[in-house]
């Protein structure tokens, strides 16, 4: 009897773990989960400036940072947020979208920063629901997307290996064991 409990006591500690680390999840449904969410951030936040086009010019004129580089950034950042949306939806391109998403948000983590430390009352001019949040919310919000791009970086690594070495495998002649 005490082995039964033993037993079920573990089962449910091994079950719990699966579900808070997420081990039950496929890392292939994972990547796409995550890459979904940044095609709709990215998507959403390059449709937002646009749809506000005259908004987000007039902010960025103001930002002591970019003023200078303003015009280029206007159309600029929604065609790369358009692009990075394309790299991550077509699975042959999708690590360098993982990349591309990383240098994306640490560059904006360190405008942030940059402005938290400098203009932290100028407005916001990343489009959308995302304008709602503080500086601080800003920083806290790429901190954590850094976070996910780094780990799906390192998933799609992963699966990569994963998939090349099962191609190798594919290849060899049926009865080799070399």
């Amino acid at each position: 009897m005490n082995d039964q409990k033993i037993a079920a006591s573990t089962w449910k500690s091994r079950r719990l773990y699966k579900i808070l680390t997420f081990s039950w999840l496929r890392k292939s449904i994972l990547i796409e989960v995550i890459a979904i969410w940044f095609m709709i951030l990215f998507i959403y936040t390059g449709i937002a400036k646009l749809m506000e086009f005259g908004v987000f010019k007039a902010q960025l004129e103001e930002s002591p940072v970019l003023e200078k580089i303003a015009p280029v950034i206007v159309w600029g950042l929604p065609a790369v947020e358009f692009i990075i949306s394309i790299l991550l939806f077509i699975p042959k391109w999708r690590l360098k979208g993982f990349y591309a998403t990383f240098l994306i948000m640490t560059a904006f983590s360190i405008y942030v920063l940059v402005m938290l430390l400098t203009s932290p009352e100028l407005p916001c001019s990343c489009g959308g629901i995302i304008e709602a949040l503080s500086w601080p919310g800003h920083l806290i919000f790429n901190g954590i997307m850094v976070a996910l791009s780094i780990a799906a970086i390192r998933m799609q690594k992963q699966l990569n290996k994963s998939v090349f070495a099962w191609k190798e495998e594919v290849k060899k002649p049926i009865g080799s064991h070399a």
